[in-house]
């Protein structure tokens, strides 16, 4: 933008430069003389931060206990009681995962399924090929694939005098991540394209044969897209389908997609596992500026007991979220609101919190009591908060006592009905 100021505005640039500095959102250094009167400017909520002191220090269960409120909307940490200390982060690591997806990929990728032609028809029967091209869309199943039948079934296609390929992405199903327990897999529903070659042919020539075209399993083969192919329909799911189920319902199946996404979008030959894991440590390195070694990643979704985050390295995620305003717009509407919806709508459901908090849950009840919460809520004062809470060896009864407390302190109102500052 300031390129295209000098080049078309010169005077006009250099009238309002010092205010444009002044004014900056803080994306891009533009000098600390010129920054720090605006951050200084908004106060934070001195009485909140009283009342976060007092939290702190109030009994508790045994257990590893740390949280960290930070003030978005005056740019500067409110409180924090051992929120450096790193502690298993359950599904809160799916606010990594999917923050650092969005910023990868984009807020506006789309998963894309087609279906392909090559050669002529003869009456009822395609002399060439047909091909089923698909990425990783998560949310595509077996009886989904009926509609790709559909299509050469309206081109008038009985026979196919041919191969029928399969050009995927993945041939194998998707395996057990060290450190996952056994159950983790076994209950998880993953889309078709993430259940092996198989699985795939066998569901693909049974929507064939309901629709009245004859293969072969001799005909069905894993190829690539032969060149000169046409489509003849396409598929298309937005990723915002997928971060929404990340987000408000937790599921461990659409986090692991958005690692394998991410995964084959740095390394498309690669294993896309370990590329997705690579990414998200240089992420968090160099996108978030968090360094420590204490932080540790196994997967995207959470179910390793050995992914170790903060809270202050999960608040740094939910700023730089908020930073970057179409990926917040999917966190606002995608995270879980207490009382209402997703796996918060039965916590937190009294007056003081419904509606009020927005987060990402975090549980694992083996090996012993593991369960974190952030997210986002607006404080007495007005202003935007985002917060983290984290316990281990804690009950996760106990836990979520503890978090219900934490955020009803940050909505609190005060009895005079003024905010002190």
């Amino acid at each position: 933008m300031k390129s295209t100021l000098y080049t078309k505005k010169h005077l006009v640039l250099l009238l309002t430069l010092p205010l444009l500095m002044a004014c900056g959102n803080g994306s891009k250094n533009t000098g600390k003389d010129n920054k720090q009167p605006l951050q200084n400017s908004i106060k934070i909520d001195n009485a909140l931060r009283s009342r976060l002191a007092d939290f702190a220090q109030k009994p508790r269960p045994k257990g590893n206990f740390g949280f960290h409120v930070y003030d978005l909307t005056a740019d500067k940490p409110v409180y924090g009681y051992n929120e450096n200390e790193a502690q298993s982060s359950a599904s809160c690591m799916k606010l990594l995962s999917g923050v650092a997806g969005l910023h990868l990929l984009g807020t506006k990728y789309r998963y894309v399924t087609s279906i392909y032609t090559q050669g002529h028809m003869v009456k009822d029967t395609l002399v060439g090929n047909v091909t089923l091209k698909a990425g990783l869309d998560p949310q595509l199943d077996g009886p989904d694939l009926k509609m790709f039948a559909e299509a050469l079934r309206r081109k008038g296609i009985k026979h196919v005098k041919g191969n029928v390929y399969l050009d995927l992405l993945l041939h194998e199903p998707v395996k057990s991540e060290p450190h996952w327990y056994p159950w983790d897999l076994s209950f998880s529903r993953y889309g078709i394209f993430y259940k092996g070659t198989d699985r795939v042919k066998r569901e693909f020539k049974a929507v064939l044969r309901n629709q009245g075209i004859a293969v072969t399993d001799a005909q069905l083969v894993m190829a690539q897209l032969p060149k000169g192919s046409h489509c003849i329909f396409r598929f298309y799911r937005s990723i915002n389908r997928v971060t929404e189920r990340m987000w408000k319902n937790s599921s461990n199946t659409q986090a692991t997609s958005m690692l394998y996404t991410i995964g084959h979008k740095v390394s498309p030959k690669g294993n896309y596992t370990a590329a997705g894991v690579a990414y998200l440590k240089k992420f968090m390195r160099e996108e978030l500026g968090l360094q420590d070694t204490t932080l540790v990643i196994h997967d995207g979704c959470g179910l390793c007991t050995y992914n170790y985050l903060s809270p202050q390295a999960l608040t740094t995620v939910l700023r730089y979220g908020y930073q970057h305003k179409p990926i917040y717009r999917l966190l606002r509407s995608q995270l879980a609101i207490a009382g209402v919806d997703g796996t918060m709508r039965r916590e937190m459901a009294n007056p003081k919190t419904r509606g009020k908090i927005r987060a990402k849950t975090g549980t694992l009840s083996h090996p012993y009591g593991i369960s974190s919460l952030a997210g986002y809520c607006e404080g007495s004062n007005g202003h935007l908060l985002a917060f983290a809470i984290m316990d281990t060896d804690m009950s996760v009864l106990d836990a979520r006592v503890l978090q219900r407390k934490l955020c009803e302190a940050m909505v609190e109102k005060p009895k005079d009905g003024k905010v002190k500052r």
